[in-house]
């Protein structure tokens, strides 16, 4: 390492850092003591490539990696979606596929059809907007929630939820239902736009090497 700089990577906590640290065992980057679930370490290193590991809640990755902080951030697009960081979204890691979508009674596609005046409800105010007002043409009112959002519909505070589907199974267990996608999810590499022009070279090796494990599965 030397007089090397540090590459600092920013994780989403959770199943989406696991993953991630899986991945990059498989391209020959260890970290032990990542894997200590007692250690009160907040950043951790592999000396041998010069990297620099840390641990964030996901909102909060778009803007390590817009600020500087981190060079390349691991988060879920629906996170770079919702913070609209300016960063560099670079490659598709695969896993933790779900989707974004409208969801509510069967009742409600009608209002959707018509375009009807509206509430809809979401964690996620920035990408219902988009979708509403952007790509529909859509005049709604958007409620900003932070748990149970399929509550939102059954209690009457909105006629629909927009928000991340896995199974599908809590819909159909309160009555809801899948009514218009509204994007794609995984996880995403984002990167740094500056660091992307200082530290080229090493960002793109390691980017070639984790997309070439992603295409051999």
């Amino acid at each position: 390492m030397s007089n090397r700089k540090y590459l600092t990577i920013a994780l989403a906590k959770g199943r989406l850092a696991h993953r991630s640290m899986e991945l990059f065992e498989k391209i020959g980057i260890f970290v032990e003591e990542m894997k200590d679930p007692h250690s009160r370490k907040l950043i951790f290193t592999n000396e041998e490539y010069g990297l620099r590991f840390f641990l964030a809640k996901g909102p909060d990755v778009p803007t390590y990696v817009e600020y500087g902080a981190a060079d390349i951030g691991i988060v879920g697009k629906d996170t770079i979606l919702e913070e609209q960081r300016k960063l560099l979204e670079v490659l598709d890691l695969g896993f933790g596929r779900c989707r974004m979508c409208v969801c509510g009674p069967e009742s409600a596609k009608e209002l959707l059809r018509t375009q009807a005046q509206i509430r809809v409800a979401t964690k996620y105010p920035n990408i219902a907007g988009d979708y509403f007002y952007n790509t529909k043409n859509h005049t709604v009112e958007i409620i900003k929630l932070n748990g149970s959002i399929e509550l939102a519909p059954i209690v009457g505070l909105a006629e629909v939820i927009v928000d991340i589907v896995e199974t599908g199974s809590t819909l159909r267990e309160n009555g809801l239902t899948v009514l218009e996608e509204v994007c794609p999810l995984s996880a995403r590499v984002v990167v740094n736009q500056v660091s992307m022009r200082m530290e080229n070279e090493r960002i793109m090796d390691l980017l070639n090497r984790l997309g070439e494990v992603i295409r051999q599965g």
